[in-house]
């Protein structure tokens, strides 16, 4: 009894791991309303009647990003913000732009494998497992090399050649979501108290108040 207790157990945990996911389409597709007052788990269809070749298109992924900016990184995503065909099909993607030494600031994509290509430059890259191991897995990318960064895990981008550097990421979601940890952290409104962060940092107050300063 104990066995087919465990069992049970065993199947229902793996049948929500398998919806841990977009959900497939159940029609040929389902261009994204954001006008409509519909509220459900992503957006509310358009009707397919009015839909026009226009909500599967988008252009200008081949203009270059502004990387003036204190992490030297700009990322310029294409997710069904941007693009309503890709509404319930479960993918997306983003062009990441590096000055020379630029970073990706280590983030999370909460509902999202991100699958990386190196188009232009070398990119150091990682993503860190969790706890308690939080072993760093690293790797150093030149032109044409492809890393993948599995859903939920904390990882990051940095530009080690001496020029620019240009990725292309795909994401297993139409709205992957980005949680970067240094501005979650210090950038919360209204903010996360001082000494907790005081004490989960191991650093003096001041240290975080000048911390929350930038952020």
């Amino acid at each position: 009894m104990v066995t087919r207790a465990h069992f049970f157990c065993l199947m229902a945990l793996t049948f929500t791991l398998a919806l841990a996911a977009d959900h497939s389409p159940l029609q040929d597709f389902c261009v994204a309303d954001p006008k409509s007052q519909v509220l459900v788990n992503g957006l509310a269809c358009k009707d397919p009647t009015l839909v026009k070749a226009n909500d599967f298109f988008f252009r200008g992924l081949h203009l270059e990003g502004n990387t003036s900016n204190p992490v030297g990184s700009k990322v310029a995503p294409v997710t069904v913000s941007q693009l309503p065909g890709l509404n319930t099909l479960g993918i997306s993607l983003a062009r990441i732009d590096f000055a020379p030494w630029g970073t990706n600031p280590p983030h999370t994509h909460p509902r999202a494998t991100e699958i990386l290509t190196v188009i232009e430059g070398t990119l150091e890259v990682g993503f860190v497992t969790s706890n308690p191991g939080n072993r760093h897995v690293t790797k150093v990318l030149q032109k044409g090399d492809v890393f993948v960064f599995p859903v939920g895990l904390v990882h990051y981008q940095r530009n080690v050649g001496y020029g620019n550097a240009v990725a292309i990421a795909a994401l297993s979601s139409q709205n992957p979501g980005v949680i970067t940890i240094a501005n979650a952290v210090f950038g919360a409104t209204p903010d996360i108290a001082s000494d907790v962060l005081a004490k989960a940092f191991q650093v003096d107050k001041d240290v975080v108040a000048d911390l929350k300063s930038k952020f």
